[in-house]
């Protein structure tokens, strides 16, 4: 159900107690700015940004409870008294038994994925993620796609772009042999594909088919709220059925989970990885003192798990995730109305632009999306992502781009930060970019980083 199907208007749930001061920049100053980041909008200054929609990881505002208990820290170097309230957090909410604190989710898939995973094996997964892919490639591993095809269509309506194709999870395992796929890695509300969610029903197929396998599950449950919040308004059966507890559920049908906390939990920064397996958390324990830090606090301070416990908890509250998904929600609807092409239906964490639709001249090889993002910031000072073929990076066997279905823009709302106002001013600068697409060209790339290329790589516009 979206914001336009209730009766009467909705607004957020907290008040403002403290404002932070934008910077309104010129066109002049913003191309300077754009200029010197090599039209990479990751490479900008924060200083030079009006609207900052580059992400949603760690740049939500906390509440006064979270801000509370950062006074609460406890910065023992052993048996930190938060470490053990983000314990019974993760225990109460989520469900799982073991919980191994980390600096964000990288960390957490770092030490998944060397326990886990042999030279050779393949890891399934309901389209790929760009930091996991990467630690899965560097333990020796080849990640395989089992989304559905309709994850790939930007314009498909269906409801759950995040389903696994069971038949093509099926066609591995006879290809390869159940003993070559460590676990399958399963994520709720799934980024890549435009923020889109599993099912409940899918989730309960996949889990009885790789139960007779023997074949783990492994949940990527950064946005695992706004994955049920879409079962609870989409799934039949489930529309009176709490968001918590629907997130228990989504949890119970898998045997671990890498969480980074800095998008659904609103903090800064942290992530833990969770597991049910005691073999395999005794082993994730032990490594986490080598990469991270002692078990009861891996990369994190005191502080900050506490903050992360308080966040847990508020996160599932039901007018917190209605107001958060309402408003991805709200400017969605303004640009479908000014006939932006975009990823339908809308998500749960941002809006993305179909940039293969937005600049239909240009090809992949002069990276259109990454184009697109420096457009919009040079028309509003708005800060977007790319996420195409630039994200996708090269094949490690022929050095040759990936290029993916999805060539796309994101435009990635943080929690409780902007108002709708700022959705508005978004809405027009995309729109007036979109009025003189026509005009615009493409980027060359001028230096690529080995790893993780969109975050670092430079480029300059084609004449």
């Amino acid at each position: 159900m979206s914001y336009q199907q209730h009766r009467r208007s909705w607004a957020e749930p907290y008040k403002i107690k403290m404002v932070e001061l934008l910077k309104m920049s010129t066109l002049e100053e913003r191309e300077a700015a754009i200029d010197k980041a090599g039209h990479n909008t990751f490479l900008l200054k924060s200083s030079d940004v009006y609207i900052d929609l580059l992400t949603d990881s760690g740049t939500s505002a906390m509440s006064d409870q979270q801000w509370a208990g950062m006074m609460r820290g406890d910065e023992s170097y052993a048996g930190s008294e938060n470490f053990y309230h983000l314990e019974k957090a993760v225990q109460d909410f989520y469900g799982y038994k073991y919980v191994v604190p980390t600096h964000q989710g990288r960390g957490a898939e770092h030490i998944l994925s060397r326990i886990l995973i042999k030279p050779g094996d393949i890891i399934p997964g309901n389209m790929y993620f760009t930091t996991t892919k990467l630690h899965q490639e560097l333990a020796g591993g080849q990640f395989a796609d089992i989304i559905i095809d309709e994850a790939h269509d930007p314009e498909s309506e269906h409801p759950f772009k995040g389903n696994v194709d069971l038949g093509k999870l099926e066609a591995l395992i006879k290809r390869h042999g159940a003993d070559k796929i460590p676990y399958i890695c399963i994520a709720t509300a799934v980024n890549m594909a435009g923020g889109q969610p599993i099912s409940l029903q899918n989730l309960k197929e996949l889990r009885e088919l790789t139960q007779n396998h023997g074949i783990p599950i492994i949940h990527d449950m950064t946005r695992v709220a706004e994955n049920a919040y879409f079962i609870r308004e989409r799934e039949p059966g489930y529309e009176n059925v709490s968001t918590a507890a629907i997130v228990k559920e989504i949890c119970s049908l898998t045997d671990g989970a890498t969480m980074s906390a800095k998008k659904d939990a609103m903090v800064n920064i942290g992530g833990f990885l969770a597991l049910n397996d005691e073999e395999v958390f005794d082993k994730a324990r032990n490594m986490v003192v080598i990469y991270e830090g002692l078990h009861t606090y891996g990369g994190m301070a005191g502080r900050d798990m506490e903050a992360l416990a308080i966040g847990i908890a508020e996160s599932v509250d039901e007018n917190h995730i209605h107001a958060r998904v309402g408003q991805v929600q709200y400017l969605g609807d303004k640009l479908m109305a000014k006939g932006i092409p975009v990823v339908r239906p809308i998500g749960g964490h941002g809006v993305f632009l179909d940039a293969k639709k937005f600049l239909p001249h240009l090809s992949q090889d002069v990276f259109p999306s990454q184009t697109l993002a420096a457009e919009i910031y040079l028309d509003s000072g708005v800060r977007t992502m790319e996420r195409g073929v630039v994200s996708a990076g090269r094949n490690p066997d022929t050095g040759e781009h990936n290029y993916p279905n999805l060539e796309l823009v994101r435009l990635t709302i943080p929690r409780r930060v902007y108002t709708q106002a700022h959705m508005d001013v978004v809405a027009e600068s995309v729109e007036e970019v979109y009025l003189k697409r026509d005009k615009i060209h493409g980027l060359r790339m001028t230096y690529e980083p080995k790893y993780l290329r969109f975050f670092q790589a430079r480029f300059e516009r084609i004449a």
